[in-house]
């Protein structure tokens, strides 16, 4: 199965993820809450630097409850522009 390329705007998108869940871990190891999150520290680093854009729904849900954030503010917080 050949996978679509990324909008420039999915990409933006992601990278904003990366930021916000940076910004929320603060001075928490990435090891640290990528284990808490069941998760291995290289995909957190991949999400956090933008190269994993489109991570898994259940791995964003697992990092927003280890950071305490809501999925609705990570949402609200990610989503493209509206068009102009």
């Amino acid at each position: 199965m050949v996978r679509t390329p990324l909008t420039p705007e999915e990409r933006e998108r992601g990278e904003r993820l990366g930021r916000l869940l940076r910004q929320a871990r603060g001075d928490r190891s990435m090891a640290d809450v990528a284990a808490a999150a069941g998760l291995s520290a290289e995909t957190l680093r991949k999400i956090e630097t933008g190269r994993a854009p489109t991570p898994a729904f259940f791995t964003v849900a697992a990092l927003a409850a280890t950071l305490g954030r809501s999925l609705g503010e990570l949402v609200g917080r990610c989503a493209l522009a509206p068009a102009a």
